[in-house]
């Protein structure tokens, strides 16, 4: 029976949300080479798709301690973090990565009530610092964040460690591992390619300096 982590991985691959060249890695913004590239606002555009993604992270907010506001992180996790709101009729707001340049200057765009308790939503954890950038933002603000729900995370011990060291409670619907091995079921990738791919998921930097 396929869970839901497995049904959101194969559906992330279905539309190229996910990526995954082993042999033919990508090149990401920092510069590091890595066999997966993950774009979750495709999924933005497939509303079926869209809808189980939605469903899923109102039936994945039942795990965390009871909140009043959701807190996209900018830029993508503001849409799934409105859709959310939405679902759930909460308020929402959006946390940017720096101040606004100009007006008021805001790091936190709509409407916090004073010692909101909040859950922000991410599309991707990747090192999990802009997540929890975003978490001590709101924090600074006078909010209590109850956690930091994401779509997919890569499972990287960076990342791993990180929301450890900050106490800041992780959820996300999909990762790394599941992704892996649905990816394996449909055919997308070969035995050999799962093994160079966990083999990446180990030591992303040691994999592309060897690469």
């Amino acid at each position: 029976m396929s869970t839901i982590a497995s049904q959101i991985a194969n559906k992330l691959l279905e539309i190229k949300a996910i990526k995954l060249q082993p042999k033919n890695p990508f090149t990401w913004a920092s510069g590091l080479k890595s066999p997966i590239y993950c774009d979750n606002r495709i999924l933005l555009s497939y509303p079926e798709i869209r809808n189980i993604v939605k469903n899923a992270l109102v039936e994945k907010v039942r795990v965390f301690k009871p909140f009043d506001v959701v807190a996209g992180v900018a830029t993508a996790g503001i849409a799934h973090g409105a859709l959310l709101a939405d679902a759930l009729d909460l308020p929402f707001v959006y946390v940017r990565s720096k101040p606004k340049g100009h007006g008021m200057q805001n790091l936190i765009e709509g409407k916090l009530p004073p010692a909101s308790k909040v859950l922000v939503i991410e599309d991707l954890i990747s090192t999990g610092k802009s997540s929890i950038a975003a978490c001590d933002a709101l924090t600074e603000a006078g909010a209590e964040v109850v956690g930091v729900l994401a779509i997919f995370s890569y499972g990287l011990d960076k990342a791993s460690s990180a929301f450890t060291k900050s106490g800041i409670p992780l959820e996300t619907l999909s990762n790394y591992r599941n992704l892996l091995s649905e990816a394996l079921h449909i055919n997308y990738i070969s035995e050999d390619e799962k093994s160079i791919l966990e083999t990446w998921n180990k030591d992303p930097q040691a994999w592309a300096d060897n690469y």
